[in-house]
């Protein structure tokens, strides 16, 4: 994924989106977990996982959580922008097949600190299975 625009903290404003899609394969969960050492059999064992609540697997939080970040180094604010800290709550689980889209919207500029703080929502049919809050220090074009 090459990015589509970088962002100056100057350029940010309260209410900018930016998002991205993602249909979540069997092999992005196998390779979340080799990369992760989560191998939690519910992400991995359809056997183990058919006897919980889920009944099927079910991907890693922590995968759509990586969709957020890949959405603020890529899109907005892009190449330069680091995270300073992130909250997340999981509100539903993602399954294989599902889509997911992750939208970031900015709730507040601290221009002097260059600094700007994120509403973060993954969904799958629109409904939020990730939310949280992310600041993240972003590059001034001084």
């Amino acid at each position: 994924m090459a990015p589509t625009k970088s962002y100056f903290i100057e350029d940010l404003a309260v209410g900018m989106e930016a998002s991205l899609s993602k249909t979540v394969s069997d092999a992005d969960i196998v390779a979340f977990a080799e990369v992760s050492g989560d191998k939690n059999p519910v992400h991995l064992d359809a056997a183990y996982a058919a006897g919980t609540m889920f009944k099927e697997r079910i991907a890693h939080g922590m995968l759509s959580a990586a969709y957020i970040s890949a959405v603020f180094g890529m899109q907005m604010p892009g190449p330069g922008a680091i995270y300073m800290s992130q909250t997340l709550a999981f509100k539903a689980p993602v399954k294989i097949g599902d889509t997911v889209v992750t939208t970031v919207k900015v709730v507040e500029v601290i221009a002097e600190k260059k600094r700007a703080r994120f509403e973060c929502v993954c969904a799958v049919n629109g409904k939020p299975v990730v939310t949280g809050e992310a600041m993240l220090m972003v590059p001034s074009r001084g």
